[in-house]
């Protein structure tokens, strides 16, 4: 009884509560990797643990080996798993991963725990953006996205910001231990919550029904988490994913998207890395860490917020997407490349803020077209791949190559415009995207009684739930 009523009393959010919630688990993930990636606890970490550059190097992508290892996984167990239930178990291994850093008292084992908070979070980035695209209202998806996505840049400049305070005042095991604490009672919602699935997950018979709006997915406790079922099933899950693997590359619309998207990230990967070094060595600019973390907040709070909202006003659909894509990476790329040629300081922060205006304005568009470019059942599995994708090919090779070309040319301008470039091929990547043969799959769903089911909010507020079987 009491478990019923704590199902009855969490469940009762909205879409737009459940955005918020998302938001901020998103800003806190984000928080961890800004937080170790700060100077102060970067620092402390390195000489406490005596690490050499090259295994502090290694420390820097453990949490992408960790991307790439839980991404698929969790995406192929959205079939048998329901959502919350899996969100709550990768953010449960999330919180005793990173608190497991803070007690780290040698290289390997902050390595290990660094891997496995990169697989805790996979669970929440390959399930929660498909969760708030099937939920937000018609007419702003693409802005729900942008706000979501917005969490990113956000939470890793609020993550230097606390790395710096508290790691100076209380030490870096501490900062890891406060990080972990503020995870823990979302992690405990994914638990608490009514077990839902994402659409096209869960069997017909299933499938409940409320009043008015969009339907809600819902089975019994014991067989959602029953997961040990799903372990039984390992040959026909792994024999699945790879034909989900497959149905995906032969996407023409996703297959441009994602490349266009690597070209993106190996320019912000590197941008992010390596831009305050630019800032102090080219500009001498003393504080450049602190401005250019401000210029990341407010930058990408208007632009992921502005892109997604211009793109509902011209009609979310991929080839809108793309034409938005194609269009901000291109003048983007203009604007960098013109801050970087520039000699005064001002002219370059300029320049540089109206540049990352356009680049973050793409967050919503790029990861609508992932989602509506394939069935409902593909998308966790979507953007899965996405992110191993990006991982592989944009963040963790770019900070190590603008290393060597920087060793090359000796000059840090000459490098940054080189980088620069590589945002003009993304621009044309997704330009050719306008022209590929595309259909938005946003609504397909191959068992037609879904079409015939009165449609209710996901998570009512108020609203009886009233458990009916649709007319065949």
């Amino acid at each position: 009884m009491a478990k019923d009523i704590s199902h009855l009393q969490l469940s009762q959010l909205t879409p737009k509560k459940v955005l918020v919630v998302f938001c901020m688990i998103n800003m806190i993930t984000y928080m961890d990797q800004g937080m170790i990636a700060s100077s102060i606890v970067n620092k402390a970490i390195r000489d406490d643990l005596k690490m050499t550059k090259f295994e502090n190097g290694v420390l820097s992508t453990a949490f992408s080996v960790g991307i790439l290892l839980g991404s698929p996984l969790f995406a192929s167990m959205a079939n048998s798993v329901n959502t919350f239930r899996l969100i709550g178990i990768g953010l449960s291994t999330w919180c005793f991963s990173v608190a497991g850093c803070g007690l780290s008292y040698s290289f390997v084992s902050i390595t290990l725990c660094r891997v496995l908070v990169g697989t805790g979070e996979a669970s929440f980035m390959s399930l929660a953006a498909p969760f708030i695209n099937e939920n937000a209202p018609s007419a702003q998806k693409t802005l729900w996205l942008g706000i979501f996505y917005f969490c990113i840049p956000a939470g890793v400049a609020l993550g230097h910001v606390y790395g710096g305070i508290v790691g100076k005042l209380l030490g870096w095991r501490s900062a890891f231990f406060g990080v972990s604490i503020a995870m823990v009672p979302f992690a405990l919602l994914g638990f608490l919550m009514n077990p839902t699935h994402l659409k096209d997950f869960a069997p017909i018979s299933r499938r409940k029904l409320t009043s008015i709006g969009t339907y809600i997915l819902e089975v019994k406790d014991d067989v959602a988490m029953d997961v040990s079922k799903v372990a039984m099933n390992d040959i026909s899950i792994h024999k699945r994913f790879l034909g989900d693997v497959k149905v995906l590359f032969l996407e023409k619309a996703y297959v441009v998207n994602i490349l266009g998207y690597i070209l993106y990230n190996f320019v912000i990967g590197a941008y992010s890395y390596w831009a305050p070094k630019v800032g102090y060595n080219v500009y001498k600019m003393n504080d450049s860490d602190v401005v250019f973390g401000g210029i990341t907040v407010v930058c990408g709070m208007v632009g992921t917020v502005a892109g997604g909202y211009v793109l509902d006003l011209m009609s979310s659909t991929i080839s809108n997407a793309f034409k938005l894509l194609s269009t901000a990476a291109f003048l983007g790329a203009i604007f960098f490349f013109s801050a970087f040629c520039s000699e005064n300081v001002y002219c370059f922060l300029v320049l540089f803020s109206i540049g990352e205006l356009l680049v973050f304005s793409m967050q919503g568009p790029v990861n609508l077209i992932s989602l509506h470019c394939v069935k409902p059942s593909l998308r966790p599995m979507s953007l899965a791949m996405s992110i191993v994708a990006i991982q592989i090919s944009g963040f963790v090779p770019s900070s190590q190559v603008i290393e060597i070309l920087k060793d090359y040319t000796k000059n840090w301008r000459i490098t940054a415009l080189i980088l620069t470039s590589v945002l003009f091929l993304a621009a044309s990547t997704w330009f050719l995207g306008i022209y590929v043969h595309k259909t938005d799959k946003f609504m397909e769903d191959p068992d037609e009684i879904i079409d015939k089911c009165i449609k209710t909010p996901l998570i009512e507020e108020k609203a009886e739930k009233v458990e009916t079987a649709c007319e065949p």
